[in-house]
Order: structure tokens, then C-alpha cells, then sequence
């Protein structure tokens, strides 16, 4: 990508600032995120996730996507009304900064249709999705600090065999996920798997963007089936992504790769490798449990090296309380990697999406101090910004405006008491050293003091 492409994005985003007025996003459209083991959806990540109702799926397994809710908020969107679930763009956009509804309409997958959808009623029926993310089962070998047993099944091992944490709203308890919360194992059958297979030809030939998560999807049977299909029937404009912990079993690594070599020769537009990583080394292990940091570098190198063409590498990086202290160290080694493998095209990406819940590991609830650390890694990315001249090689403009938003979101809850968030904090890490044999001081000396406080919150509150 060149430093025109580059600002090719930007001026899209902010172009669709002007022309979608105050309250529509064209994601509620054609973008979609289906939880398929508990039959849940959403378009984009921000708005919490709503029920797909089961009876309608049989006629109309489209349904999967077009549920009464939300094309009853895309009705409140085309009538300049802005719904409560899409709170968090709300608020980037009243600090004056691009939110994520402009840069997702920017982008030519959802542009392409602006005017159709801004001349529409909100209840068709048929809206197919050109970017679809799906998560088929929840079968996980790693255990994140900020995840559950509807994403993890290591996560619905362990609260089944020891309770939910002893936070003050009672952390993914077992008696959380009964009845519309049951998560589906992958050994029972699942009408949302079965009326996905069932809507698959008519949205595969729609699609620009399918992307796979989990779960862990390198241990999923219905990545391999998507695979086979793609190869059987290849698609020119096809962006073929998925979201992965590179931490897998070897013999599941080496039959993925053996796949994704396949599918970069020549069958699809473009391969999108993500890989989701919070830090570096021991922080980066502790924040996503049962993680091998050098297992998973080591085969980031190995995918950048042995699958030359036809696709790149974005990390995704969730941006909580304990990303702050190696972020620097994770940065600087995605730019070894640009230097490295970047020659004619941007082959490593990455992305700072905030986390909001839990509530005890947003940034929100640190000291004005971490803050400041985040504004010094801004103007040192500054400094690395690419260049005409070297394009590749540097950080990209809305990589820089997205760690600002980060940064303005954090400071913008900071005034708020956050002293029942800080005693989970601590509350949540001490049972986790406990039951998982980690250690929060000797993998962060540096927040130290900040232990200490939220210890005063918890035996205080």
C-alpha cells in the first residue's frame, strides 16, 4: 500500500463523515459477526450482541443476518435517529475523531452500496452481507483474561470445575449460561451451524470479506469445509481471513498451512492471516492464558516466509490495563517485521480496537499516568511515521489516529470512580494466580503500585 493508498483510506472515512448525516452506518448492512454457538449477532463489534430467533431460520436461514432487531435499528438510522447500542461511536464522534462507522462505510465492500441503502426502508428482507465474520464453535486451547466460556471451551473447563471468579458481579459463573445463554458444544447439533451450511450458496457468491474466528478456528472442522469450498470454487474478489492464536498443536499448524498455501495460490483476491496478540513476552502469555510467545513468533516468520504471495498479516491488538507496559516492545517488533517481509506491498498490519468489558480490564480505570505512557508511544509512532520514500516501513496515519482515539477514550472515563472496577481488578487476578499458578507482580513489577491500590479498593469495598 502506497502513501496515496494510504491516504485513500483516511479522506474515505472522512468523506462519509459528510455524507452519512448523524446517524447512519451502512455496517448494520452489509457487514455481520454471527456467534453461531450460541446464536447470537451483531454487525460490528461495538453494539452488544442480540438473539437471531431460531423459528424464522428454516424458511429463511438470510435470517441469520437480517433479524427484527436490526432492521428495526437500521430503520432508526435512516430516520437520523441514533441507536444506544452504537454508543461508543457516538462518543469518538463528539470528541471530533473519525469513529469506526466511517471508516467501515469508507471502505469500498460497504460503500459500494451507499445509495441503495440511503434510498431503502430498513426492513428488506434479503440484504445479503459482502463482510461476514463468523464463529462456528467455541473450542479454544487458550484461556484470555478477558474472554469466556461462550468463546473458549478451556474457559467453560475451568468455571465448570471451579466456580466463577469472586468479582463483584460473579465472573463467567456456570449458572451465567443456561437457557438463550447455553453455549452449543460442537458434538451437539446446532440449527445456526445447520442454517448457515444452508444459506452459504447464496451469500458465498456475494461475499468480499469472510472472515473465521473462534474459538480457536485452526481446531474447527468447518474451516477446512470452508477451505474446500474455495478451492473447488475459487472467487477473484474473495478476502479470505481468519482470526487465529498461532498457538495451536503442530499437526493442526502444519495441515492449516499446508491449506493456506493452497488458497494463496492464485484462488482468492487476498489472504488476511490475523493473529490476535495484547503484548509482548511474559505479559503477552499472561494476558492470553496458555500462550507460547516464541511458538507463536516463530510461526508469524514461518507464515510471512513460506507463503510469499497473495496474502498479509494483521495483529489484532485488544487494547486493556495490561497492554499499556509492552506495547512499545510489540510495535517495534511489527516494525522489524515490515523491514523484514514489507517489499512491494504491506504485508504486516495491525489494529488497536478498545476492550470495554470486563469493566476491571478497560483502560479506563488506570491512573492518569499510564495515559501519559500511551501519549509518549503516540509521539514516538509520529516520529516512525512511512514516508513516500519508503513506504512500507513506518507507521500509517490512521494506524496513529486510531491509538489517539484509544487515548482520548481513556482519558474521557477517567473522572469517573472506577474504585468497584479497581477491587475486581485485584479481586479477578489474585483468584487467577491462584487457580492458574500465574504471578501478577513478577510478570508486571512495573504496576506495582497500582496492585497495591486496587488491593485497598477490594478490602475496602
Amino acid at each position: 500500500m502506497t502513501k496515496g493508498d494510504q491516504s485513500k483510506f483516511m479522506s474515505s472515512a472522512e468523506q462519509m463523515k459528510q455524507d452519512l448525516g448523524t446517524a447512519l452506518c451502512l455496517a448494520k448492512w452489509k457487514q455481520v459477526s454471527l456467534h453461531l454457538p450460541t446464536g447470537l449477532n451483531n454487525s460490528c463489534y461495538h453494539p452488544p450482541l442480540h438473539k437471531i430467533p431460531v423459528e424464522n431460520l428454516a424458511a429463511n436461514p438470510g435470517s441469520l443476518h437480517n433479524t427484527p432487531h436490526k432492521k428495526a435499528q437500521r430503520v432508526m438510522m435512516l430516520q437520523n435517529q441514533k441507536p444506544s447500542e452504537c454508543q461508543y461511536c457516538w462518543n469518538m464522534e463528539a470528541e471530533n475523531k473519525l469513529s469506526d462507522r466511517h471508516y467501515r462505510s469508507g471502505e469500498p465492500w460497504a460503500a459500494i452500496d451507499f445509495e441503495k441503502i440511503q434510498n431503502s426502508t430498513g426492513e428488506e428482507n434479503d440484504v445479503i452481507p459482502s463482510y461476514v465474520e463468523v464463529n462456528f464453535n467455541n473450542v479454544c486451547n487458550l484461556m484470555c483474561s478477558y474472554c469466556s466460556p461462550q468463546f473458549s471451551s478451556s474457559w467453560q473447563q475451568e468455571v465448570d470445575r471451579s466456580g466463577g471468579y469472586p468479582t463483584a458481579r460473579v465472573h463467567n459463573d456456570p449458572g451465567h449460561f443456561v437457557g438463550d445463554r447455553r453455549v452449543l458444544p460442537a458434538r451437539e447439533h446446532n440449527p445456526y451451524v445447520d442454517a448457515f451450511w444452508a444459506w452459504w450458496p447464496t451469500l458465498y457468491p456475494e461475499l468480499v470479506h469472510f472472515r473465521m474466528t473462534g474459538g480457536e478456528p485452526l481446531l474447527d472442522r468447518n474451516t477446512y469445509r470452508v477451505f474446500d469450498h474455495v478451492l473447488e470454487n475459487p472467487s477473484a474478489k474473495l478476502h479470505l481471513n481468519v482470526t487465529s492464536n498461532f498457538s495451536v498443536d503442530e499437526k493442526s499448524w502444519q495441515k492449516y498451512l499446508s491449506y493456506v498455501k493452497q488458497l494463496c495460490d492464485g484462488r482468492i483476491e487476498h489472504f488476511m492471516q490475523y493473529v490476535s496478540l495484547d503484548g509482548w513476552g511474559s505479559q503477552a502469555e499472561y494476558m492470553r492464558h496458555g500462550l507460547d510467545f516464541n511458538l507463536l513468533w516463530d510461526r508469524v516468520n514461518q507464515f510471512l516466509t513460506e507463503v510469499p504471495s497473495y496474502n498479509s498479516l494483521t495483529f489484532i491488538v485488544t487494547m486493556n490495563n495490561l497492554s499499556v507496559t509492552s506495547l512499545e516492545n510489540l510495535f517495534a517488533g511489527i516494525l522489524g517485521l515490515r523491514q523484514t517481509y514489507s517489499k512491494t506491498y504491506q504485508r504486516v498490519w495491525f489494529d488497536t480496537p478498545v476492550l470495554r468489558e470486563p469493566a476491571w480490564q478497560s483502560l479506563q480505570i488506570l491512573p492518569e499516568a499510564y495515559a501519559d505512557r500511551l501519549e509518549h508511544l503516540w509521539a514516538w509512532m509520529i516520529r516512525q511515521s512511512e514516508t513516500p520514500e519508503d513506504p512500507f516501513h513506518g507507521f500509517k496515519d490512521y494506524e496513529i489516529a486510531r491509538l489517539d482515539r484509544d487515548i482520548a477514550w481513556m482519558r474521557a472515563g477517567q473522572s469517573q470512580d472506577h474504585s468497584a472496577a479497581r477491587a475486581d481488578f485485584y479481586r479477578f487476578f489474585r483468584e487467577h494466580d491462584r487457580r492458574r499458578g500465574t504471578d501478577f507482580l513478577k510478570t508486571f513489577p512495573e504496576m506495582k503500585s497500582w496492585w497495591a491500590e486496587c488491593e485497598y479498593h477490594a478490602r475496602n469495598t
